[in-house]
């Protein structure tokens, strides 16, 4: 069983690790917030597997909730202000986006 929770937590870094490319690659700010999001649950899931290879699921589990709740009013707080951020420059979403954009 320790040799498959194992495999799972190297597998789920291999995910955060691609998640990560997404950060950096873009190509615009949403891809990269939406990669962070993707980073923050990848690791809340490798916090409870690790809980489980140690033995100790409740105290890792505890975290892996914390850490979750943060993850996510961190990334909405970002979308809210890149959109507040937008409407006050007068850009509609496309143009935002690159959804408009040629090429």
């Amino acid at each position: 069983m320790t040799g498959f929770l194992m495999a799972m937590a190297l597998f789920i870094s291999l995910l955060i690790g691609l998640a990560l490319l997404r950060v950096w690659a873009g190509p615009t700010i949403y891809d990269r917030l939406l990669g962070v999001g993707i980073v923050g649950t990848n690791a809340v899931l490798l916090l409870a597997i690790i809980g489980f290879i140690y033995g100790r699921p409740d105290g890792f589990l505890d975290l892996a909730i914390t850490y979750a709740i943060l993850n996510f009013v961190g990334v909405v707080a970002v979308a809210k202000f890149l959109d507040v951020r937008r409407a006050s420059r007068g850009e509609d979403h496309q143009t935002a986006t690159g959804a408009g954009e040629d090429g």
